[in-house]
């Protein structure tokens, strides 16, 4: 075998096909799109628009709303506040809020404040400030003997409280 010898094997590559060169062609006049109107152009199909019926999306019915009033919490189980005592991130000796978090590294910003979530356990004693909290979470922390203070959610400026 010679290197002048090799060739790709039997069907590997394709000719594309040229469309719109006349009718021997057989890809010629309309050019594969059919007949003339807004399907033949490019770029003007109506997405959605199924004859003048009442297209699907205008059938159904509206649901749901976005409720632009609701707080968007910074989550911390208590599993990785205890991961971050141990690893001396956290001191354990003060109030711990969320600027403390943030500034140990265990968030990466407090958005409208911090919840406090009960998966996992907690053996330090702590005293926590947090802006929510679930039941299971209190409970925990006050079992190991720390204590959890609920924040008033932040309020925008020039709201009255």
């Amino acid at each position: 075998m010679k290197l002048s010898e090799i060739s790709d094997n039997a069907g590997s590559r394709k000719k594309r096909m040229r469309i719109g060169r006349g009718i021997g062609s057989g890809k010629g006049k309309t050019g594969g799109r059919g007949g003339k109107g807004q399907t033949a152009r490019s770029g003007v199909r109506i997405k959605g628009f199924e004859g003048g019926q009442m297209p699907l999306h205008r059938r159904l019915p509206k649901r749901g709303f976005n409720n632009i009033f609701a707080l968007d919490f910074a989550e911390i189980n208590l599993d990785r506040l205890q991961d971050a005592i141990t690893a001396k991130k956290l001191d354990a000796g003060k109030t711990i809020d969320a600027a403390a978090l943030v500034e140990a590294g265990v968030l990466r910003r407090s958005l409208d404040g911090v919840r406090l979530l009960g998966r996992g356990e907690l053996k330090a004693k702590v005293n926590i400030e947090v802006h929510g909290a679930t039941k299971s979470a209190i409970e925990a922390v006050e079992k190991a003997g720390g204590s959890v203070k609920i924040l008033a959610p932040k309020q925008e400026e020039g709201e009255a409280a």
